[in-house]
Formats: structure tokens, C-alpha cells, sequence
């Protein structure tokens, strides 16, 4: 995608409507009320509307709605019980940690959930340093109520008048990194690419694919009005969604020994060719993506059906040289024609009526979404120190009230000590990777930015240009939040400070304090990750490797119950190919956090890294046999590779036993297959045997992997 495409499609995206949205919620009430002499009302407006549209994450309609309005619940409550509690110490101590293990807690329902008790700590820090009667504090209460229902009106006006637009924005980031999901795919057959490096970031690439997935899941299935809706756009992009998940995992199937391949066929230059074909595809999608972010008609740029004939014939008449077949590359050719059929119908269905196109798919969506229910018992459940999130939530509540405690009855600060609580809050996660990359991050982007800041208020003495300059830093910092979060601080932390200096405080000392505050907050974050409950990635481990391991072995089992000739809907197929998707990334982000941790505590690393690439090839494998079986009819399956077939599964089922506990629920594992095959052959038959001979290796090198790994403290 050129630069030029890829800059306009940023201001056409989600996260740009995100910040403008947000922007126009906060600053709007400031201008307003500045205007009417009334600047620290309009504050109080703007804040209300922040921390609620800061709560207002991509999701369904309802979903949304609800979060918003849990969120001003919650403020209202900490903002009550900290206007009751802040004059003291003791007690204010005892309240910081209780509400901020309960919020952190929260996080156990879903994402949403933990933004929600996220913004109820966030606005608790903000108020626990004011100096104002409880009379004036709930009179800004009013004041915050009033912008937090303001943001919302904007936030429900907006899904009124453009119901499709955040679904339509998340798919077609879905459809970018698809696309470049199939670039990675390309650097398999460049020989001057390393494979295995290109196979961690394959894997990479797969978990924000999952990710983006899962979110356009939750947009369009989660509202009826998508699915059922007689308009064309709600089942234009319900289909586009159906289209983009085959396609993903058709380009999942274009998966083969690739070492091999490029031994074999090294100097016959059709390698090349093949990475040249799926490079446009790629270049395909990102012009769909655009096109459908910029609301304007798509128009193909290439003619794969000429691209592809002339491959075909590149392989036939390298064959006639050689005087060999070259299955391999042949199914390749029908893979790619397969995917290019895919970017076809997508095309397709911005010129037909969507709503006349049936598939069960979409009219079963609703099996295919997570349910978000407030289930308690899960809150319950996770009441104990072997929950990573109870372990957060005690270590939040820990460090906020301690760090709170010990700054009050030494003084610290001439200003406030909010900042350095609020910097332990956005900086510590459950994970110390997770922690340590947001630390460096916030450092960096503050000292970045209160140097850009202070160059500001010292050269820009004009106050209206500042205030110009205060919105775009605004719009900038909270469009980047959720894509860039070093430069989303970069920007945010100038518009901290020029929003200050309207208030006649010394900012470039208070730039100096905010920086030294980050400093010292980042460090209590740090070091409260390495000593208090630490929640290490290497706890996750088996746990996740279990996960994994099932999926896969489901995700096969499904080849043996088509070859038995029993029923397999296309929703439980497709319901079994989401679980590997979803525990593939799981693994993937888990063992990413993990390389990020102490070198003291990243053990067996290599066997680790193994087991993420083993399992990798072993789907796409799969992927692979099992539209080769829809495809191919069954005669052509002999005893030979029912047997392969089971023994895959086998080695699956050891390594599953060798790394489960007495807490891991039962698998249902299948032990035989009554039927009789015939001996009957053909070219599909020889590659099948290849294939799943292939496939009986990796599952067995996946077993040894799993059996040293449980031999092991990981």
C-alpha cells in the first residue's frame, strides 16, 4: 500500500473516528464554557465525557451502550467515596486498596469490564488530591454527570446515523493484515529469506489477524440488526466476513515442506513467479481495504485468472524438460486459484444484492461469539492466588494504596502525587513483559513530549494558537492510543501541559515534576512486578500449550469423522478451526510476553519456540488435508492413510496426557475407524500419503517436543 494510501487510510479508520469522537466530547464543553467565563466548569464537563469515552471501546452497539453507562456508575461511586474519605490518610489508604482490587477484578468478565474498573481507579486518582469542601465536590459531580450523558448522546447519535461504520472500519483493518498475512506467506518461495524467522513473524501476524477477527465478530454478530437487517450493507459486510475467514484459511492451506520446495525447485525460477502472484493478491486486498475504508466502489487492479494460466503453463513446460510431475507445485496453483476466487467474490458482492446470498455460516453467527455475561461465579472462581488476575488486582491495590500512604506523610510533592499513581496504574499489567514494554514507552514518550511542550509554551506565547495547537495534540494523542501507545504519549503529555499553563501554573516546573513523577512511578510499577505476587508468562505455559493441543487435535478429528461418513456441519468444521486460531494466538502472544521477561526466567525457550512453530505447521497442515478431503472423493482413500490419520492423532493424544493435570477437563479422544477403503489411486492419492506422512512427522516431532517440555520446570 503506497504511503499516501496508507496515511488517508489512518484518517478514515476507527482509531481516527475514535479520537475525533473523543475530542469532540471533551473540548466542545471547554470552548463553550470558556467562552461564558466559566473555564474550570468546562473542565469538569470535559472530564466526565473523557473517562466515559475513554470506556467506549470498539464492540456491539448494546455492548457499548452498557459499558458507558456501567462506567458513569462506577465514576459517580468513586468519585462520592473519595470526596468522603480524602481528608484521611488512613482511611483513604484503606479505600484505594479495596476499590482498586475490585475494579482490577473486573477483569474476569471481559475486556470491556476491565476498562470499565480501569476508569473507576483512573478517575479515584484524579480526585484524591483535591482540596475542595464536600459541598464543591459534589457540585463538579453534577459537572461530570453532564459530560459523561453529553459524550454519550454524540456516541449514540453517531450508531444511529452510521450503524455499519465501526464494523465496516474493523474489517477492513481485518482485511489489511490478512493481506499482509499473505506477504509472509510469499517470503516462503524468496530464497534469500530465513524460513524460520519468517515463521515467528507468521505467527505474529496470525494473532492480530485472530484479534481483529474476533473483534469484527463481535460487531457484526453480537447485533442482530447485521445479520437479520433487509439493508445491503449489513449482509454485504457479514458476507465480506465470511469471505475473509475461508480465505484466511485457504491461505493457511498453501502450506508445504518448505525447505523441500526449495530444494528441489531452487533453479526453476517458477518460485519467483508464485511469491510475484501472492504479493498481488496481497496488493488485491489492500486495495479493497482502502476502497471500503474511504467508502468508495472497489475496482479489481489484476487479472489473477492470466496470472495464474500463465503459471500453470510455466509448470507444465518445466515438467516436459525435466521429465518429472510436480504435484507440489500444481496444488499450489489450485490453492492460489482457490484464494483468488475468494478476493472475487468479495468483489462480487459490492455489485449484487448481498441480502439474495444465503449461507448457513451467518444464519448460525450466533454460535461462532463469546456471550458477555456478568457470570459472578467466575468471579468467584478467580478468588485465589493461582488466578493471574487476583494476583494484579492485589498487586494494584498494593502498590496504589501503599505508594498513595508513604507520598502523604512524607510530603512529597509540592504539586500533587496523582501523576505518579496514575503512571503505576496505566503502566502495570498482569504480565511483567507487558509491564516492562509500557514502562519504557511512558518514559520515553514523556520526556519526548515534555520537551516538545516546553518548547511550546516558551516560543508560543499566543494563547489562541495554543489552543489550536492543545486540540490537535489531543485529537493526535487519542487517535494513536490503541495503535501507538509511545506516540500517543508523546502527544498527550504537551497537551497536558498547555492545558496547565490556561490554569497559571508554572509549567515548565511542573513539566519537570511530570517527568520526574513518570520516573518514579514507572520504577514502583517495575519493581512491584518483579517482588509483589510476580505473575510470570512462564505460568502460562503448559496451560496454554494444552489449550493448543486440543484444538489441534479436534481440528483434525474432524478428517476422520468425514472419512467415516458421518455428518459434519460446516458450522462445527468451521467452529473447530476458530478454537486453533484462538489457542494458536494465545500461544503465540503468550510465548512473545515471555522473551520479554529475565533471562533467569526464560527457561527452555528453544523447546518453547519449537513447540509454537511445530504446532504452527502442524494446523496449516491440517488446513491443508482437510479441504483436500472435502475435495477429493473418498475412494481415493486407502487404509494407508486412515492409518497415518490415527497415528497422527495419537502422538496428539500422548502429548495431551503427558502435559495435563487433575484439574484439565476430559477430551473425548477417537480410537478407531470402522470402515473398509478401497486400494483405488490417482495423483491426489500419492500427495495425500506425502502429506500425511508429513503430517504424522510433525505430530511426532510435537510429542517428543511436549514430552521434554513436561519433563522440565518451564
Amino acid at each position: 500500500m503506497k504511503k499516501t494510501q496508507e496515511l488517508s487510510s489512518f484518517f478514515y479508520s476507527q482509531y481516527f473516528a475514535e479520537g475525533l469522537r473523543i475530542t469532540l466530547g471533551t473540548i466542545i464543553p471547554v470552548i463553550v464554557c470558556a467562552f461564558l467565563g466559566e473555564f474550570l466548569m468546562g473542565t469538569f464537563i470535559s472530564l466526565g465525557a473523557l473517562i466515559v469515552g475513554l470506556s467506549d471501546t470498539p464492540g456491539a452497539p448494546r455492548h457499548r451502550k452498557w459499558g458507558m453507562f456501567y462506567c458513569t456508575l462506577v465514576s459517580i461511586f468513586a468519585i462520592v467515596v473519595t470526596a468522603l474519605a480524602n481528608d484521611y490518610i488512613f482511611i483513604m489508604t484503606l479505600v484505594i486498596a479495596g476499590f482498586s482490587f475490585l475494579c482490577s477484578m473486573l477483569s474476569v468478565f471481559n475486556a470491556r469490564a476491565a476498562t470499565v474498573g480501569m476508569m473507576g481507579i483512573l478517575i479515584m486518582l484524579i480526585n484524591i488530591d483535591a482540596k475542595f469542601t464536600f459541598q464543591e465536590e459534589m457540585n463538579y459531580l453534577g459537572l461530570f454527570i453532564i459530560g459523561a450523558v453529553w459524550y454519550m448522546l454524540i456516541s449514540f447519535s453517531l450508531m444511529q446515523v452510521r450503524p455499519y461504520r465501526l464494523a465496516q472500519q474493523e474489517l477492513s483493518e481485518t482485511i489489511v493484515h490478512v493481506g499482509d498475512y499473505l506477504r509472509l506467506k510469499a517470503n516462503f518461495y524468496d530464497l534469500n529469506k530465513d524460513a524460520e524467522e519468517n515463521y515467528l513473524k507468521l505467527i505474529e501476524k496470525q494473532i492480530s489477524v485472530n484479534e481483529h477477527q474476533e473483534n469484527v465478530r463481535d460487531i457484526l454478530f453480537q447485533s442482530k440488526r447485521s445479520i437479520k437487517d433487509t439493508t445491503k450493507e449489513g449482509r454485504y459486510l457479514t458476507l465480506i466476513f465470511n469471505e475473509m475467514v475461508d480465505l484466511f484459511e485457504q491461505s493457511m492451506t498453501t502450506h508445504y515442506d518448505y525447505t523441500e520446495i526449495r530444494t528441489k525447485y531452487a533453479m526453476s525460477g517458477i518460485l519467483e513467479e508464485i511469491k510475484i502472484i501472492i504479493d498481488k493478491m496481497a496488493h488485491e486486498l489492500d486495495n479493497f481495504a482502502y476502497k471500503m475504508h474511504a467508502n468508495k466502489r472497489p475496482i479489481p487492479l489484476y487479472d489473477f485468472e492470466k496470472e495464474i494460466d500463465k503459471l500453470r503453463i510455466l509448470i507444465e513446460e518445466y515438467d516436459a524438460q525435466q521429465n518429472v510431475n510436480s504435484i507440489p507445485l500444481k496444488k499450489i496453483v489450485i490453492n492460489i486459484r482457490t484464494i483468488t476466487k475468494h478476493i472475487q467474490n468479495i468483489y462480487k458482492y459490492v455489485a449484487f444484492k448481498a441480502d439474495d446470498i444465503t449461507k448457513e455460516e451467518i444464519q448460525q453467527s450466533n454460535k461462532f461469539i463469546n456471550r458477555d455475561i456478568l457470570n459472578w461465579q467466575n468471579f468467584k472462581d478467580n478468588l485465589s492466588l493461582q488466578s493471574s488476575v487476583f494476583r494484579h488486582a492485589l498487586r494494584m491495590a498494593i502498590v496504589l494504596s501503599g505508594t498513595y500512604f508513604l507520598f502523604n506523610i512524607f510530603n512529597y510533592s509540592s504539586f500533587t502525587t496523582y501523576w505518579i499513581l496514575l503512571t503505576i496504574l496505566v503502566i502495570l499489567k498482569p504480565g511483567f513483559g507487558l509491564t516492562k514494554e509500557r514502562n519504557l514507552q511512558r518514559l520515553i514518550g514523556t520526556i519526548i513530549g515534555g520537551i516538545i511542550g516546553g518548547i511550546i509554551l516558551i516560543t508560543v506565547p499566543d494563547v489562541t494558537i495554543r489552543f489550536a495547537i492543545l486540540i490537535f495534540f489531543f485529537l493526535i494523542a487519542y487517535s494513536l492510543f490503541r495503535v501507538n501507545y509511545i506516540m500517543a504519549v508523546i502527544f498527550m503529555t504537551p497537551y497536558v501541559l498547555i492545558m496547565l499553563s490556561f490554569s497559571g501554573v508554572n509549567t515548565l516546573e511542573m513539566a519537570k515534576e511530570r517527568v520526574l513523577d513518570t520516573f518514579i512511578g514507572g520504577s514502583i510499577a517495575f519493581l512491584s512486578s518483579y517482588v509483589i505476587f510476580p505473575n510470570w508468562e512462564s505460568f502460562q505455559i503448559k496451560s496454554n500449550m494444552r489449550h493448543l493441543l486440543v484444538a489441534n487435535y479436534k481440528y483434525l478429528a474432524q478428517a476422520v469423522l468425514i472419512l467415516a461418513d458421518k455428518k459434519v456441519s460446516i458450522i462445527d468444521y468451521k467452529l473447530a478451526r476458530k478454537e486453533v486460531y484462538i489457542a494458536s494466538a494465545n500461544m503465540g502472544s503468550t510465548f512473545q510476553r515471555l522473551l520479554t521477561e529475565p533471562k533467569w526466567r526464560q527457561k527452555h525457550t528453544k523447546e518453547v519456540n519449537r513447540f509454537v512453530i511445530l504446532n504452527h505447521i502442524f494446523s496449516s497442515y491440517t488446513a491443508t488435508l482437510l479441504t483436500q478431503i472435502y475435495n477429493t472423493e473418498n475412494k481415493y482413500y486407502t487404509k494407508e492413510h486412515i492409518k497415518l490419520l490415527l497415528k497422527s492423532l495419537t502422538y496428539l493424544q500422548i502429548a495431551i496426557e503427558e502435559i495435563s493435570t487433575a484439574d484439565s477437563s476430559p477430551v473425548d479422544f477417537i480410537k478407531s475407524l470402522d470402515k473398509n477403503f478401497s486400494e483405488l489411486s490417482n495423483d491426489d492419492t500419492l500427495l495425500i500419503t506425502e502429506q500425511l506422512q508429513f503430517l504424522t512427522k510433525i505430530s511426532g516431532d510435537l510429542q517428543k517436543n511436549v514430552a521434554t517440555l513436561a519433563s522440565k520446570e518451564i
